[in-house]
């Protein structure tokens, strides 16, 4: 989920309160600063497992024991654990594709060494496929969070315990118009994610049974809140669009130093401004509030892309990063893949992502779609040699290769490859290594030893694909 928590419990006493213009002016600031394309991050969120028994819960003491061995690392990735005790590592902003792939496996390769030796394994999956819903962190933002998703079902408490994402961070963008330009790089994110969603879907099962979406993960997403996870209208410019956005969408929580935290139903942050009630608002507020929209793409100065499934074996993550680096920030692939996505338009319509029926069919049926198989395949197409201008190693563009072999030639993805879950508790499916992946992915050397990297099996078993009608989450 990616949630960077500034401050603590609410304002300082001294905090001048905010304004509604104030806080229009601090939105359209900070939400895209622009300037050509440099940095690259990422941020992966794992599923934590017992190696033997995947389908049990690990125990409390035994999964905290995991946490403070793992949080001793001297990993270059800021480290946080999720409600239900996922892992997620957020990189550093790298100044190019590679020195991302480099410092994260390197990072990774430690803690799946840490977690190993407690027969434990960070696993890729966009939902557990066996554990219901079960909150492990009891701060004051969960208890908040939990209440106020509460009142729309239960997807919110699935998101909040049992999901897990592989989230790309690119610049915003180039203030001027054209293929790296920020606006063109907005719109582009929302055609292209659905792309994303249904080349990646990797979630097909929630409690031990088949959902019908190959992204459950999505599903789960669009039925969060009905504002929350919305990108804003395109009506209007992106900064004007994301400012009005943020400022009408109710505020989860208002947060206090003693006791619960407020948990309002129906309050914007416009009307708080506009009301003072309880208290007036501040920008330490605004910043809090920012955390608690989940849009399919946020803009946080950059653009963080938050659409893909979390993806099986330690290397899955680097393909749907270095694909995502490739289409965004080569201008020859953003400019092809431009011109491939923007029919899709029509098959979205008017509603906003993720609630339209183009992000719909892409979570439910994947790259089975006629549509989204035909963008795929021009996309994946354009990602290779984007790749190798951008200096991509061998291995990465042969990973890259080998999914877009397997999966996107053949109008699949990875879900449509997963055994039934009681076959899952085998988890050589999930991990074992690949002849595609050599020992290093980078350029060079890492500070640490990356290890052995380890990928899909290609003799894995698999299921013929499975649309079905859509289940409740």
């Amino acid at each position: 989920m990616g949630l960077d928590i500034p401050g603590v419990s609410g304002s300082r006493p001294d905090a001048a309160p905010l304004d509604e213009s104030a806080a229009e002016d601090l939105l359209r600031g900070i939400c895209f600063k622009t300037g050509p394309p440099r940095t690259v991050g990422v941020e992966l969120e794992w599923l934590i497992h017992d190696r033997e028994r995947p389908d049990l819960p690990v125990g409390q003491e035994r999964l905290d024991s995991a946490v403070a061995a793992v949080r001793a690392l001297p990993l270059s990735a800021a480290l946080t654990f999720e409600p239900g005790g996922q892992l997620e590592l957020s990189s550093q902003p790298a100044g190019s594709l590679m020195e991302c792939v480099d410092t994260t496996a390197a990072d990774l390769a430690a803690v799946r060494t840490s977690l190993g030796a407690a027969g434990l394994v960070p696993v890729g999956l966009g939902v557990d496929p066996w554990q219901p819903p079960r909150r492990r962190l009891r701060e004051p933002r969960y208890e908040a969070m939990e209440a106020a998703l509460d009142r729309t079902g239960p997807a919110g408490r699935a998101m909040m315990c049992t999901s897990a994402s592989v989230q790309v961070c690119l610049d915003a963008g180039e203030e001027e118009p054209g293929p790296l330009g920020y606006g063109r790089r907005w719109q582009l994110a929302h055609l292209l994610g659905a792309v994303l969603v249904a080349a990646f879907a990797n979630s097909p099962f929630q409690q031990g049974r088949r959902t019908g979406w190959r992204s459950t993960r999505q599903s789960l997403w669009a039925d969060l809140d009905p504002g929350r996870t919305l990108a804003p209208g395109f009506g209007r410019a992106p900064r004007e669009a994301w400012a009005a956005h943020v400022l009408d969408t109710s505020v989860l929580c208002i947060r206090c130093e003693a006791g619960p935290w407020d948990v309002p139903e129906g309050l914007t942050f416009r009307e708080w401004i506009r009301t003072g009630s309880p208290r007036p608002p501040v920008q330490a507020d605004l910043d809090y509030h920012l955390t608690t929209l989940f849009p399919p793409v946020r803009p946080r100065g950059h653009l963080e892309l938050r659409m893909i499934d979390a993806q099986s074996g330690p290397d899955g993550w680097l393909v749907p990063l270095a694909v995502a680096t490739a289409l965004f920030d080569d201008p020859e692939a953003a400019e092809s893949v431009y011109r491939t996505v923007k029919p899709l338009a029509e098959t979205a319509g008017a509603p906003a992502a993720p609630r339209n029926p183009l992000w719909t069919t892409a979570a439910r049926e994947g790259l089975a779609d006629p549509e989204l198989r035909a963008a795929a395949t021009v996309c994946f197409a354009a990602a290779l040699p984007a790749l190798e201008r951008m200096g991509a190693s061998e291995a990465v563009r042969d990973a890259v290769a080998a999914f877009t072999d397997r999966y996107v030639a053949r109008g699949r993805c990875p879900a449509d490859d997963l055994p039934e879950p009681g076959d899952l508790t085998d988890l050589s499916l999930l991990t074992e290594v690949s002849p595609l992946s050599g020992p290093d992915l980078g350029t060079g050397p890492p500070e640490r030893p990356v290890g052995v990297h380890e990928g899909l099996l290609p003799g894995r078993p698999t299921i013929p694909p499975r649309p079905g009608k859509a289940a409740s989450a």
